[in-house]
Parts: C-alpha cells; sequence; structure tokens
C-alpha cells in the first residue's frame, strides 16, 4: 500500500481538486488518502467526502511537522508519500513511486513546473530536475518506505519551517538512497502572486542559507512571515 500524507491548513479549494485527481490516479493501485488538518482549520476541510480512500486526522498541535508526523503514524502503507493540497500530481504518479522504490531506492522526489507560464518560474522548475542546493523542499513530494521513515524518527518536531529541509539532511547523513523522477508535478504560483519574483527568491536563498547556518526555527518563522505576503492562509500556520 501507498499512503499518501497530505498537510492541510484552509485548503478546501485546493483539496477539493486534489482528492478526485488522487482518486483517479489510484485506480489499479493499493492507495490510502490521509488528510492531516492543522489545529487552527476553520474553512470545514472535512466535509469534503465520497472517496473510499480518503480519510482525515484532526492534529492537536500545532505545525506542518506535526501534521505530517500525524499522518505517518497512523499510515497503513510500506511507502509514505508527503504532498502538499496546492501540488497537483501528474500521471503515472503512483506508477513513478512503485518503480523507483522497486529499482533500488528507499525514497524520491518529483521535479515540477508551476501553474503559471514564466520565464523567471521555468528557471527555477528546471533546477528541480537537478540534485542541488534546494532539492529536498516540501513542493518536491518526498516519497519514502516507511521503515526508514521511522528509523530517521520522522520530522523534527521543533522546525516549525524548512522541516522538509532538515529532514533531507538527516536523509544524506544515513545515506539514504533517493532519486529525483523527471515527471513533473504542478505546483502554485500562488507565492509568487502576491510577491515578486525577486522577493520569493531573495526570502528562499536568504532561509536556507540561515537554517545551515543553525538559525533558530522560530526565527526564521518570523522573517519568513515578515518578507512574504501569504493572504492566503489567513494565519500565521505554516503549511
Amino acid at each position: 500500500m501507498i499512503s499518501v500524507v497530505v498537510p492541510a491548513h484552509n485548503e478546501k479549494e485546493n483539496l477539493e481538486k486534489l482528492i478526485p485527481k488522487l482518486s483517479g490516479l489510484a485506480e489499479g493501485y493499493d492507495v490510502e488518502v490521509l488528510v492531516c488538518l492543522s489545529k487552527d482549520t476553520t474553512d470545514n476541510s472535512e466535509k469534503i467526502n465520497g472517496f473510499k480512500i480518503l480519510k482525515y486526522l484532526s492534529c492537536t498541535k500545532k505545525g506542518r511537522a506535526v501534521q505530517m508526523n500525524n499522518g505517518a503514524a497512523s499510515a497503513k502503507g510500506e511507502t509514505l508519500v508527503f504532498l502538499h493540497a496546492d501540488v497537483k500530481p501528474p500521471n503515472g504518479f503512483f506508477k513513478d513511486i512503485e518503480q523507483t522504490i522497486e529499482n533500488g531506492y528507499d525514497a524520491g522526489f518529483f521535479s515540477y513546473k508551476f501553474d503559471k507560464e514564466n520565464f523567471f518560474l521555468r528557471l527555477n522548475s528546471f533546477f528541480t530536475s537537478k540534485d542541488g542546493i534546494f532539492t529536498g523542499g516540501g513542493d518536491q513530494c518526498l516519497f519514502i518506505k516507511k521503515a526508514i521513515f521511522d528509523e530517521l524518527d520522522g520530522f523534527d518536531e521543533k522546525h516549525v519551517l524548512m522541516e522538509d529541509f532538515e529532514f533531507f539532511r538527516r536523509m544524506k547523513a544515513r545515506k539514504v538512497p533517493y532519486s529525483i523522477v523527471k515527471n513533473d508535478l504542478v505546483v502554485s504560483s500562488r507565492k509568487y502572486n502576491n510577491n515578486s519574483y525577486l522577493r520569493v527568491n531573495l526570502t528562499n536563498f536568504l532561509l536556507v542559507f540561515l537554517f545551515k547556518c543553525g538559525y533558530a526555527p522560530e526565527k526564521l518563522k518570523r522573517l519568513h512571515n515578515r518578507l512574504l505576503r501569504l493572504p492566503y492562509q489567513n494565519s500565521t500556520q505554516e503549511v
């Protein structure tokens, strides 16, 4: 079984598109989808129903790392997939995951493109198919054997931002074999719609640099929230 864990905070509109898409892609595969709602969710996302593969979990603590760990703990699958609510999986999604694991890798990521045509966004997308400084970000949809995830003790819940990069750092330290699947996810450009391209990318570089320098997680989150406008979240919850 493959368990797809979707952390969500006020994402009803995106979930209404994502869940049917996942349901269609899951035909012929043994799949469950665990939507992990944040403590402060207010948009009744849990009322989306009618899909047999779907289960909702409500988290009692804040943080995307908490949500994903809760989903992983409840998952029945041998492979975990961590997918953001505003990211659309491509055709062949589950086939790619199964083949990557069958080819001897314990984990993997996907390349991606944005849902908006723009030269600079295409430039960003190009690098997601390469192994580099930004590999391991949440939009790339980490998938990993549950046994390996458990051995690594899951996401570090004190990291309220950059929890994906922190986990990937431990993956590399343990020499977990991984591959980047070159079959593009479609990632929302909403962050760029509310901020300039330059502002988003300079903020990303700064946050990654400070993270690698050991900057405290809470300080990173406060800096992130000061530098970027994210009105679609309607909260300081970072998901």
